[in-house]
């Protein structure tokens, strides 16, 4: 019962959304065209319930490598890509990942496939859920915790997931964006790569 709720929570707030999104969606892919060219739409494999890969879609925000060395995310981020990551205006395209459902609005966020075999068998517990746009752990830190919580945090929700807590999370998720707080890890664009339990920041 929870699960198709759920679902039809995603439905209606996505749909209920759109004629508001669509064109600050227009606006800001015409900023990006025109300051980084195109695509203005990153495209990336990601993990999905059940160890399960999926295409997340997000606004660029960086420039291209140049493969010529030098090239981490703080020297590719441009001004207007640290704008929408601090706004998290470049998370709307994935309102298309959750109407064709392959994220939810509310669940761990989707991660690299390269982690898959880092996880602790308590870690990879993150999947048995759909990945989401906000979740637990952004609401409780964002990026500025270390991963071993935020994976915590993660199994935190797996355990203790329903409606309410669906509808707190998406209440303080509003504050969160607001406030623009968290969207880095100290000395990182976002946060540094996982290395295993215990690793990373």
């Amino acid at each position: 019962m929870y699960e198709f709720a759920k679902r039809i929570l995603d439905l209606a707030l996505c749909v209920a959304i759109l004629p508001i999104a669509l064109p600050i969606a227009i606006v800001v892919a015409v900023a990006i065209a025109c300051s980084l060219g195109r695509p203005v739409v990153f495209t990336q494999r990601r993990i999905g319930r059940g160890d399960r890969p999926f295409l997340l879609r997000k606004f660029r925000t960086m420039r291209p490598t140049t493969g010529r060395g030098g090239d981490d995310d703080a020297s590719r981020m441009t001004p207007l890509g640290g704008f929408l990551r601090s706004t998290s205006l470049d998370e709307l395209p994935t309102i298309w990942n959750v109407l064709r459902g392959d994220m939810s609005l509310v669940g761990p966020r989707p991660l690299l496939p390269q982690y898959l075999p880092l996880y602790s068998p308590a870690q990879r517990r993150r999947h048995e859920v759909k990945p989401g746009v906000t979740g637990w752990a952004q609401v409780n830190g964002r990026n500025t915790v270390s991963w071993d919580e935020r994976f915590s945090l993660d199994v935190w929700y797996v355990d203790h997931r329903s409606m309410r807590l669906d509808l707190a999370i998406l209440a303080r998720t509003l504050g969160t964006v607001l406030s623009r707080k968290g969207v880095s890890a100290e000395g990182h664009v976002t946060m540094p790569p996982f290395t295993g339990p215990g690793g990373g920041a």
